[in-house]
């Protein structure tokens, strides 16, 4: 009979132990997410990972179009190494900037896209794949238009926070921010890129939305955007081509269906693990764009959907650590900007992805910290260097890191004394 009771009871606390387990690893994941430093990490790590991530994939997608093209498979990766070179420091000098000094500078960056956007149109523009949207600045080419999305971001949340007690008044909520937005996506339109323009619209928004605007607002501003989309797509062969087409893709094989078939193809190819990195066999001249718009068609090629589903979650990291800091503020500009570069970023990631996955129409998006490119690096990196200084700059994280570096500090001198002795 007590045999009986005891393997009853160790039936019992063994029916009991899993669910104790999952609840006792939730509460250590709780515990983990609360520490002062969660933000800083999490913005470090995925951002540090996406871009070496990105460096591989530049390599491996580039090698064959860059020896057609230069003779040197490593041509398109070099270049991007520099970009590389170049974003790193300023997204570390970003990080450390005063909040006061940046918020000073918002409205000449807004000036200075806008002169940048205008000088596009004009003789010293250069058109690529039927789009005017790059300039030539002696030897070295930009499109101004990837910069003018953080622009915009900084300079937006800029006005908001000035008007942060206002923002109930409709006035205040649209001027200056909405004819400042909409002039840009007008030179943007201008150039004919109606996929940047688009993703300008988007963060308009979505500013729009974080500070409170009425639901009427959006409405109408939608209805707008999307008549002005819908009539730029029909009237254009190519646009009007990508758009009847891109939910099958191999109806038009040959022509506007090329691009997203072979983006499928890479995909289906990769099965799980993906056939390894370098392997890829729609690189070599089947998918155009293969290291710009549509790397992430040779990510799962290479890399499988494992890979995929890592870069993915990387991307969700970086909207979640951002969120966190924007809730977790007392700073509206901080706010402001975490969030609308929250959306600009991730929803780059979302339309390049639906590009490739053939959900969405062609446009042109690149993919954020993968794709090959300065113009899109560079302000991708000062973007994530800004919110990395934001989640450093927290009050609890602040403290964390100074107890640090008095620890440090602490230990050295110890050491030293030791060693004096």
């Amino acid at each position: 009979m007590a045999t009986t009771t005891s393997q009853r009871t160790t039936k019992q606390d063994q029916a009991t132990q899993p669910p104790n387990r999952i609840a006792a690893t939730l509460a250590s994941l709780r515990a983990a997410l609360d520490r002062p430093l969660t933000s800083y990490y999490l913005l470090l790590g995925a951002s540090a990972l996406l871009l070496t991530v990105g460096l591989i994939m530049v390599l491996s997608s580039s090698s064959v179009y860059s020896f057609r093209e230069s003779g040197d498979s490593y041509a398109v990766f070099k270049r991007q190494l520099t970009w590389v070179a170049i974003g790193l420091p300023l997204a570390f000098v970003v990080s450390r900037m005063p909040r006061a000094v940046l918020r000073k500078l918002t409205w000449l960056g807004l000036a200075g896209a806008l002169v940048l956007l205008a000088l596009t149109i004009g003789p010293m523009g250069l058109v690529r794949n039927g789009q005017k949207n790059w300039l030539g600045l002696g030897p070295i080419v930009i499109q101004p238009s990837e910069m003018a999305k953080l622009a915009v971001i900084l300079w937006a949340s800029h006005v908001y926070a000035v008007k942060h007690r206002r923002l109930d008044q409709l006035g205040h909520v649209l001027i200056p921010v909405v004819p400042g937005m909409a002039a840009v996506a007008a030179l943007v339109v201008w150039q004919r890129d109606l996929g940047t323009a688009l993703v300008v619209f988007a963060i308009m928004l979505a500013m729009l939305w974080v500070v409170g605007a009425p639901g009427k607002l959006f409405a109408l501003t939608f209805s707008v955007i999307a008549v002005g989309a819908f009539y730029m797509a029909t009237t254009n062969d190519n646009r009007r081509g990508r758009l009847l087409n891109f939910i099958d893709p191999f109806a038009d094989y040959h022509d506007a269906g090329w691009q997203p078939a072979h983006g499928l193809y890479a995909l289906s190819t990769g099965g799980w693990f993906g056939q390894g990195i370098g392997a890829s066999q729609q690189k070599w001249g089947d998918l155009p764009e293969a290291h710009t718009d549509f790397i992430f068609a040779v990510l799962g090629e290479e890399l499988g959907l494992v890979g995929t589903l890592l870069v993915l979650m990387l991307f969700l990291t970086i909207a979640f650590a951002a969120i966190r800091v924007a809730s977790r503020t007392q700073d509206p500009f901080v706010r402001y900007t975490s969030f609308g570069i929250t959306v600009w970023l991730l929803g780059q990631m979302i339309i390049n992805v639906g590009m490739v996955l053939a959900l969405l129409p062609v446009i042109g998006i690149p993919l954020p910290l993968i794709s090959y490119g300065g113009s899109a690096l560079l302000p991708s990196l000062i973007a994530l260097g800004l919110l990395i200084g934001f989640a450093r700059s927290e009050p609890e994280a602040a403290r964390a890191l100074a107890a640090r570096k008095r620890s440090r500090s602490a230990g050295l001198s110890a050491g030293t004394s030791r060693r004096g002795r």
